[in-house]
C-alpha cells in the first residue's frame, strides 16, 4: 500500500509536469525551435527569403497552442454533458 507521502510526491511531480506542459517557457522554447528547423531546412533547399518564410511554421504552431485552450474548453463542456 502507498504511503501518503508516496503520493504527495507522485502528486507533485504531476503538477509539475502538468505547469510545464501549458508553460510560456515550453511554447517559446518550441517556436524557436520550429523556427530555426524551418529556417535552415529552406535555406538548404534554396527557397527564396528562408528566414522570413520560416515564419509561417512557427506562426501556425504559436496560432495552434493559442486556440488549444479555447478547444479544450468546448471538449470539456461536451464531454462533460455526455
Amino acid at each position: 500500500m502507498k504511503s501518503i507521502r508516496e503520493i504527495q510526491e507522485r502528486n507533485n511531480r504531476v503538477e509539475i509536469d502538468k505547469a510545464w506542459e501549458t508553460s510560456k517557457t515550453r511554447r517559446t522554447i518550441i517556436a524557436l525551435m520550429t523556427y530555426v528547423v524551418a529556417a535552415v531546412f529552406m535555406y538548404h533547399v534554396g527557397i527564396a527569403d528562408p528566414f522570413l518564410n520560416a515564419l509561417v511554421p512557427t506562426g501556425g504552431y504559436i496560432f495552434s497552442t493559442l486556440s488549444m485552450s479555447f478547444i479544450k474548453k468546448w471538449w470539456v463542456r461536451v464531454y462533460a454533458d455526455r
